[in-house]
């Protein structure tokens, strides 16, 4: 009796799953038309945006201290 592996096969199921993920990770990106979706697409440009995004805030109590 001769035992052999299915290589070629998994090999294939695994390219096919990159591939699904892949697609996956694109049509997600164009369904919601932002660029970040999740803090694990681009974590340096999370944080970049966090901070942004805060000092936009304290821009916005700030200007309304004024008044």
């Amino acid at each position: 009796m001769r035992i052999s592996t299915n290589v070629l096969s998994m090999n294939a199921k695994l390219a096919l799953y990159k591939n699904e993920q892949s697609i996956n990770f694109g049509m997600e990106r164009l369904a919601t038309g932002k660029k970040l979706n999740a803090a694990s697409d681009n974590p340096a440009n999370v944080t970049i945006v966090t901070r942004m995004r805060d000092l936009a805030v304290r821009f916005a109590i700030s200007a309304n201290s004024f008044e």
